[in-house]
């Protein structure tokens, strides 16, 4: 374990085995970081937070601070945070609020990179890439294997599907639905993600699956309701569209098409 001179370590947390604390940063709360996790200097790490092994955390990153929803009265809430994580400076992530799940929840292997701010209840999943800038309101939802670009702005409760391609400065008002690349402004669909379906080993017969399902919800020129009812029966033969068939039917603010 290395911490600088500089910082200041609450003696409540937490604080596994090769753990570095860099200059100025300060850990204040019952946090818990766990093996092999770096932090920069300047940080301030606060509240119930929790932080898995291996994360690369870069100067200046503010993560656990209360929730900025004006119904919060100081309620414990938490901030939990996977493993092998990289995120860069100036990143912001809020705790939960009792409202919702009481808790913020970032997955593993994600790349957040700088100024990326991720709000209360948010749930972000696995192997993101989220481009600097991008700010993610209260409740959102990324699945895994997500791309966002630089600037993108996501309106609270959207549900984003695993594997969405997103523009940058994309403005994201509802939800959008797995598999598919977005773009422009307004925004819309312009295809699906095939080149990133192919880098995660689907198969030809899949990723021509996933693409005849894209006609159906966006050029067949059928109503939601019709072309959600036709791919949840496609979906018994066809596993790959059980998440998209899933997607749909959950979805409360309805998908960008």
């Amino acid at each position: 374990m290395s911490i600088h001179a500089t910082a200041i370590v609450d003696p409540r947390a937490k604080l596994g085995a090769g753990v570095s604390v860099g200059a100025y940063t300060v850990i204040d709360g019952d946090v818990e970081i766990n093996d092999g996790t770096s932090i920069g200097h300047h940080c301030v790490i606060t509240g119930k937070t929790k932080i898995g092994r291996d994360n690369r955390i870069f100067h200046f990153v503010s993560l656990g601070e209360a929730n900025q929803d004006k119904k919060y009265a100081g309620e414990p809430t938490r901030l939990e945070i996977g493993d092998r994580n990289t995120i860069r400076e100036y990143c912001s992530f809020n705790r939960g609020t009792v409202q919702d799940r009481g808790v913020t929840t970032i997955g593993s292997d994600n790349w957040l990179m700088a100024y990326v701010h991720i709000a209360h209840d948010c749930v972000v999943g696995d192997k993101t890439t989220i481009a600097n800038c991008t700010q993610l309101a209260g409740h959102v939802h990324v699945g895994d294997w997500v791309t966002l670009g630089g600037f993108t702005g996501v309106h609270q409760f959207v549900k984003i599907g695993a594997h969405v391609m997103c523009g940058v400065s994309s403005v994201v008002l509802m939800d959008l639905p797995p598999y598919v690349t977005f773009g422009g402004n307004p925004l819309a669909a312009v295809g699906i993600n095939a080149e990133g379906l192919k880098r995660r080993d689907f198969s030809p017969e899949q990723i021509s699956n996933i693409k005849s399902a894209y006609k159906t919800l966006y050029r067949a020129g059928l109503t939601f309701a019709d072309a959600k009812a036709r791919l949840a029966a496609e979906a018994n033969a066809k596993p790959e569209l059980k998440l998209l068939a899933d997607f749909l039917a959950g979805s409360t603010r309805g998908i960008v098409r």
